[in-house]
């Protein structure tokens, strides 16, 4: 008896390449954005030193 065939995509037991890049942004994008939450606060006050400084109108000043 002959076995029904299948496509190559639809594997019992494994995940497709789409879905496995779908998972890895998701977890990468969730990085970022815990990075950038645990940052905020400095970045806020690195932003705030950079514009009493001159921002980039300073470059003139200061070499």
């Amino acid at each position: 008896m002959k076995r029904a065939w299948r496509p190559a995509g639809r594997r019992r037991g494994g995940m497709s390449g789409q879905r496995v890049l779908k998972t890895e942004a998701v977890l990468v994008g969730g990085v970022v954005l815990a990075l950038l939450a645990w940052e905020w606060p400095s970045l806020r006050r690195e932003m705030r030193i950079w514009r009493m400084s001159g921002g980039f109108r300073a470059g003139q000043r200061y070499p």
